[in-house]
């Protein structure tokens, strides 16, 4: 690739980390938020929305698929029992902190500098995976994705499906002018967003999480690490634009207690992370779009141990 192609590849993505930023936090989107409201309002609309944006990612794997336009993805890794320890430990990171990977980047966007500690947290964890649980590297499937596998005409049932969501009325999904307009989005507005600047982030740069670039850099494997760093400003970048223009931004006080919890909190979530593996933006992303048992068992093991988390603190208050 010219160096000019390579450049105009790069601003892309980072318009792509950046818009998903700014989407996360506008739709206020977090799994921590979305067991609570299970827990709380016995809803689901945010944890639906979650799977939506892992649907996106999917259907526009499929389509990158059958113009031959996907590149090398991530492998697949065994269900094991580090598998659901990891799940049970990212969940009571995201709770410590509260706030998951992606919730960390919305609370930073709205002016918590505490939340900044959480990646510092989370690169601990990962240096001290080894030592502490005595894991080594989870080996990747030697098969593919079952959704890679698939025939051609099931990225014409997608299209379908996404013209139905275009075409859908306002009130069920605002159109794109008054999305923007608005100051909160709905969670399914924003997590469709996320998909889709994830999906064409990853065609032109390759599968990216922030979470992963922390777990490469703490085990000394990093490759691009200033692209990749770049593209993690973005996203912030992304995120305190949607914080300001939704009016939420507010330079809160930085508390010891807060910076206590968010590099706790971080430190859980890297042990988890590193023993699923993959931290909760990479499951919902890229594990469970391409159907990968591992990652569909720790994002369930994730949830379930942050809503036993809500139910045990808010009876010990009681």
């Amino acid at each position: 690739m010219s160096p000019m192609l390579a450049g105009l590849a790069f601003a892309l993505a980072a318009l792509c980390a950046g818009v998903m930023g700014f989407a996360i936090q506008r739709g206020g989107t977090c799994t921590v938020a979305a067991v609570e409201e299970i827990v709380d309002k016995r809803s689901a609309r945010r944890l639906l929305a979650l799977g939506e944006a892992s649907l996106w990612v999917a259907g526009g794997l499929l389509l990158a698929q059958a113009l031959h336009l996907l590149p090398a993805m991530p492998a697949g890794y065994a269900l094991s029992g580090w598998t659901i320890a990891g799940g049970a430990l990212l969940g009571l990171g995201a709770w410590v902190n509260r706030a998951c990977v992606f919730g960390a980047i919305a609370r930073l966007g709205s002016g918590e500098w505490s939340y900044a500690l959480t990646p510092l947290g989370f690169y601990l964890g990962c240096l001290s995976v080894g030592p502490l649980f005595g894991a080594g590297p989870q080996q990747p499937l030697p098969q593919g994705s079952p959704v890679l596998q698939a025939p051609a005409w099931v990225a014409l049932l997608f299209l379908a499906f996404a013209a139905w969501r275009a075409l859908a009325p306002p009130r069920r999904m605002p159109g794109a002018r008054r999305a923007l307009a608005e100051r909160i989005w709905s969670p399914h507005a924003a997590t469709v967003v996320i998909g889709i600047s994830f999906v064409l982030m990853l065609l032109v740069a390759g599968a990216w999480a922030y979470t992963e670039v922390l777990a490469e850099l703490a085990r000394g494997m990093a490759a691009s690490l200033a692209a990749r760093t770049a593209l993690f400003v973005a996203l912030l970048l992304g995120a305190v634009w949607g914080g300001w223009t939704a009016g939420r931004w507010r330079s809160r006080r930085v508390t010891a207690a807060q910076c206590l919890r968010c590099l706790a909190g971080g430190m859980l979530m890297g042990w988890g992370s590193l023993l699923i593996p993959g931290g909760n933006d990479g499951l919902i992303l890229v594990g469970m779009p391409l159907l990968w048992p591992y990652a569909w068992a720790a994002f369930l093991l994730m949830c379930l141990a942050i809503g036993a988390a809500l139910m045990l603190a808010r009876r010990a208050r009681s």
